[in-house]
C-alpha cells in the first residue's frame, strides 16, 4: 500500500497537491536518511573541512580570503555595527553553539554523568589528564618562543567529532564507552571555556560590567516571575554578549551563561502532561459536541495543551534539541569552512618557531591526549578515587583517549584568539594534521581492540552506521 493510501497515517493537508508532495518526498528522503545517522554531522563537518582546504589551495584561493572579509553590518536608527563575515561567524554563531555546549553542561550537572562525584571522578580525572599533558607537551617545546600562548589549542576535543567516530565503530562500543566519553568531553569543554575567558581575552573595559550585570539579573528575574524560557530572553542574551564584547572577554561566552542559566528541570513532567493533555482535549470534545460551538472556543485548551506539550520536557533539553540540528548542520560546518582552509603554499615549517608550534598541537593532539586520558585515569583507579565501568576496558579507554585527540572546532577556535596572524595558519594545519592522525588511530584502534573485546565478552558484532548508512544510499537496505 502506498503512503498516502496508508489509513493508519494522517492525510496531507486539503491545499496539498499530491504530484507536488510526492516529487518533495522523493527529494527530501536521502536528506532525511542523512540527518538520521548519528555520525552525519561529522562527515559533514568533515567534508566543511576538506572544501575549504581545497579551495584554500585552488587557483581560487583569493576569493576564499574575501569572501570571509566581506563586511556585513547591523542597523538600528543611527546606531550601526560593521564586521567582517568571518567575525559573524566566529563571535556569534559560535555563541550558539557554546549555548548547546552550556545546555549540556548544565544537563550533565544537574542529572547527568557529572552529578554524583562517584560517577563523575573517572571522567573527570581523564579529562584533567587530556588537557594537563597535552598543554605540558606543547609549552615544553615552545617556552619562551613567540608561539608560547598556544598551550590551549591541544587541550582541546570536538565532541561531535569524536563521538561520531565512536559512532562509526557501532554496537563494538559499549553504552557505557560513550558515556565516558561525552562527559569527559563535557568537561573538557569546562575548561576550554574557562580559558577562553581567562586567558585569550583583550583588554577589560569594566564599564561593561553593567550591561551584564543587568542582562543576567534580567533573566533570574524573567525566571523568577515564572516566565519561561522563548523570545522574550533573545533580548537579555543579545545585551549579554555585546556587554561581552564591550568588557573584552570573548562574546561567545555569552552563549555558555545564558545555557546555564536555563532551567533543567520541567514543569509539568510527564504525568502532568498526562493529566493536562487529558483534561484539555476532555474540554475540546465537550465544546465541539455542542451544534453551536464556536471554533473560537476551542483555542483556550488547545494552548493549554500546546503548553502541556511544551513543559513535559524541561527547557534546556527542549532548546538543545531545536538548536541541536542547526548547530550540527549549520554553524558547526559553516564554521569548519570558514576556519579550515590553509594555503599549504603559504605555511613555512622550515623555521624554528613554525616547527614547535606544528609539532607541539600535532604531538599534542595525537599523543598528549591518550597519554594523559589513559595515564591519569588509572592512577585515579589505582589509588581507589575511581573505577572502570562495566563493560569498559583500557584498550577501550585507548580508544577513547584517541578520539578526544580530535580538537578540530574548538582546537582551531583557540588558535584564532592565541595566534599572532602569521602563526595561525601553522596552528590550523597542526590541529588538522592532528585531528586526521587521532581519527585514524581511534578508527584503526576500535576496529582491532573492540572487536576483540565484543568476541570475548560472547556478544555479536552488528554492522556498522557508516555500513548502514552506505546501503541506505545504494537503496540495499530500507529506511
Amino acid at each position: 500500500m502506498s503512503e498516502t493510501q496508508d489509513p493508519q497515517q494522517t492525510p496531507p493537508p486539503p491545499e496539498a497537491w499530491e504530484p507536488a508532495r510526492r516529487l518533495a518526498q522523493r527529494v527530501t528522503r536521502p536528506g532525511e536518511r542523512f540527518m538520521q545517522v548519528q555520525a552525519s554531522s561529522g562527515i559533514l563537518l568533515l567534508a566543511m573541512a576538506v572544501i575549504a582546504l581545497v579551495w584554500a589551495n585552488s587557483p581560487w584561493a583569493e576569493s576564499y580570503e574575501h569572501l570571509w572579509e566581506t563586511p556585513f553590518s547591523i542597523a538600528l536608527g543611527s546606531w550601526s555595527m560593521e564586521r567582517s563575515l568571518h567575525f559573524w561567524i566566529n563571535d556569534l554563531l559560535m555563541a550558539i553553539f557554546l549555548l548547546v555546549v552550556g545546555l549540556e553542561v548544565k544537563r550533565e550537572l544537574v542529572e547527568g554523568a557529572l552529578s554524583d562525584i562517584k560517577r563523575a571522578a573517572l571522567p573527570l580525572a581523564a579529562a584533567v589528564g587530556g588537557m594537563l599533558v597535552p598543554a605540558i607537551l606543547y609549552g615544553t617545546l615552545n617556552a619562551g618562543g613567540p608561539g608560547a600562548s598556544g598551550w590551549g589549542v591541544p587541550m582541546a576535543t570536538d565532541i561531535a567529532f569524536a563521538v561520531g567516530i565512536l559512532t562509526l565503530l557501532g554496537d563494538r562500543v559499549p553504552a557505557t564507552l560513550r558515556v565516558v566519553l561525552l562527559a569527559l568531553a563535557i568537561i573538557d569543554d569546562i575548561g576550554a571555556i574557562l580559558i577562553i575567558a581567562l586567558f585569550y581575552s583583550s583588554g577589560i573595559d569594566l564599564s561593561a560590567l553593567w550591561w551584564i550585570g543587568g542582562a543576567i539579573f534580567t533573566t533570574l528575574g524573567l525566571h523568577g516571575m515564572g516566565i519561561r524560557p522563548g523570545l522574550i530572553f533573545v533580548f537579555p542574551g543579545i545585551v549579554l554578549w555585546g556587554g561581552m564584547l564591550q568588557l573584552g572577554v570573548h562574546p561567545t561566552i555569552a552563549g555558555v551563561i545564558v545555557g546555564l542559566m536555563t532551567p533543567v528541570r520541567p514543569w509539568y513532567g510527564k504525568e502532568g502532561f498526562l493529566r493536562a493533555a487529558q483534561k484539555a482535549l476532555d474540554d475540546f470534545k465537550s465544546k465541539v459536541a455542542r451544534p453551536d460551538h464556536d471554533d473560537h472556543e476551542l483555542e483556550e485548551p488547545l494552548r493549554r495543551l500546546a503548553r502541556a506539550r511544551n513543559e513535559a520536557l524541561s527547557p534546556a533539553k527542549r532548546i538543545e534539541t531545536w538548536l541541536h540540528p542547526w548547530v550540527a548542520f549549520g554553524i558547526m560546518p559553516l564554521f569548519a569552512l570558514a576556519n579550515a582552509g590553509v594555503n599549504l603554499g603559504g605555511v613555512e615549517l622550515s623555521d624554528g618557531t613554525s616547527l614547535t608550534v606544528f609539532l607541539g598541537i600535532t604531538l599534542g593532539l595525537v599523543v598528549g591526549k591518550p597519554l594523559g586520558i589513559l595515564g591519569v585515569s588509572w592512577i585515579s583507579v589505582r589509588l581507589g578515587w575511581s573505577v572502570l565501568p562495566p563493560g569498559v576496558t583500557w584498550g577501550g579507554f585507548f580508544v577513547v583517549g584517541a578520539a578526544a585527540g580530535i580538537g578540530f572546532t574548538m582546537a582551531i577556535f583557540i588558535g584564532e584568539l592565541a595566534f599572532a596572524r602569521d602563526l595561525i595558519g601553522v596552528g590550523k594545519l597542526g590541529v588538522l594534521v592532528g585531528t586526521a592522525v587521532s581519527s585514524a588511530i581511534a578508527l584503526g584502534a576500535g576496529l582491532l581492540i573492540l572487536k576483540v573485546d565484543k568476541r570475548k565478552s560472547g556478544e555479536q558484532v552488528t554492522l556498522t552506521d557508516a555500513e548502514t548508512m552506505t546501503q541506505y544510499w545504494t537503496g540495499e537496505r530500507p529506511s
